[in-house]
């Protein structure tokens, strides 16, 4: 009797290599997609017919943009979370939510084996095997593209054995889209000097604009309304997408470390994520103390990090979450953004929480909580230690 492997499957070159190559090694195999926001309803449709046509005993799509927001985005956007400043961790947020589903349905199915199509050269290697072992210990990992290391050409001559034909790759760039980004790879990010053109991301050339300004709203620092218009995560984050890609937000390179410890670089056009970390940042720095700022920025990278770097399923990770989830509470309000062409302007923020309250005190100007006697008190012992350093280097 075969045994039964549950393949994470994108209907592209290496997951349909797949599929043959492990009919032919005994095995049953069962396709699954997980929509993390990169796949129009078409291209569902066409993944969906494919999976037969290469023999898969079933075929299911798992819709996991909410999920992938209430898992994961949303704690990005606690810690507001960019690596290096710049990359908003779509595609490490991305493949651990689609690593965990296709290990859930394995089990249901009750099968023998779970597969994934990557190569033995980038991170989504790690953070798939990682997650298999630690959500589905007991089943087998097959990793045919990996083990066997086929050029692309040798991958599309066995499948044209088979019958089953894929054309030349015409296009100078590897694009994965997702809901939180797109990142872009490919000729110029290969070298740490060359610029990648604006064309090749997928908004293309930037022309000219007017500047168009939004409002976002945010209740313990989800964001839940664009202009007043209530709406849920996904929604808001696909309308964002919209409006900021024409302007060109949220796009750069990355360079920077990869789990294997090379250096990588990624063209990256992320518009929704830069545009709600940046306003959630604006409006952090109105609700929350300077304590409460600094610890969520260092607490927040390290976060990212476990993310990004295949540790998500550390208890560290379930730790942090619960230390931003926490520092929410009050990350409530409205901030205001302008969009240029390449750029975005954080024009307001208010907030019933807001800390800044002139009617107490105005910065450098006046206020009603203390006198000059008492400032200039407080000035004199809060220079102490120093004083006291050095005069004692002095001596």
């Amino acid at each position: 009797m075969s045994k039964l492997a549950v393949l994470a499957f994108s209907g592209g070159l290496d997951t349909s290599f797949c599929v043959l190559y492990l009919k032919e090694q005994g095995y049953e195999v069962a396709t699954v997609t997980v929509n993390t926001g990169g796949f129009s309803p078409e291209e569902l449709a066409r993944i969906e017919a494919a999976s037969p046509r290469l023999g898969a005993v079933s075929h299911t799509t798992v819709d996991a943009r909410a999920g992938l927001f209430e898992g994961y985005l949303r704690y990005l956007v606690y810690g507001n979370v960019l690596r290096g400043q710049m990359y908003p961790l779509s595609v490490s947020a991305e493949r651990v939510c689609q690593a965990r589903a296709v290990a859930e349905l394995a089990k249901e199915m009750g099968a023998a084996a779970i597969a994934h199509g990557s190569t033995g050269a980038g991170n989504d290697q790690v953070r798939f095997d990682v997650a298999f072992r630690a959500l589905a210990p007991e089943l087998e990992i097959l990793t045919p593209i990996r083990d066997l290391g086929l050029s692309r050409a040798e991958e599309m001559a066995y499948c044209a054995e088979r019958g089953v034909v894929f054309p030349e790759k015409t296009k100078d760039y590897s694009i994965n889209e997702g809901m939180w980004g797109t990142s872009v790879g490919g000729r110029e990010t290969l070298d740490a000097w060359t610029t990648l053109p604006e064309a090749a991301f997928p908004g293309g050339v930037i022309g000219s604009l007017a500047p168009k300004t939004l409002t976002i709203s945010f209740d313990a620092g989800v964001p839940v309304a664009l202009d007043g218009n209530a709406m849920d995560p996904v929604t808001l984050i696909a309308q964002l997408n919209a409006l900021g890609r024409p302007y060109g937000i949220g796009r750069g390179v990355h360079l920077g470390d990869t789990i294997l410890g090379i250096k990588g670089r990624v063209g990256f056009e992320a518009p929704a994520a830069h545009l709600l970390i940046g306003a959630h940042r604006e409006l952090e720095k109105l609700v929350l103390s300077g304590k409460q700022l600094f610890w969520k920025e260092s607490l927040g990278n390290l976060y990212g990090s476990l993310l990004h770097e295949g540790h998500f399923f550390d208890p560290l990770a379930r730790d942090l979450e619960a230390f931003l989830e926490s520092s929410q509470d009050r990350v409530r309000g409205e901030v205001r953004l302008t969009l240029h062409p390449r750029a975005f302007v954080v024009e307001g923020v208010q907030s019933p929480y807001s800390l800044m309250d002139p009617r107490i005190a105005t910065y450098g100007e006046a206020n009603k909580l203390w006198t000059g006697a008492e400032a200039a008190g407080f000035a004199k012992v809060f220079g102490v230690q120093q004083t006291l350093t050095l005069k004692a280097k002095s001596n």
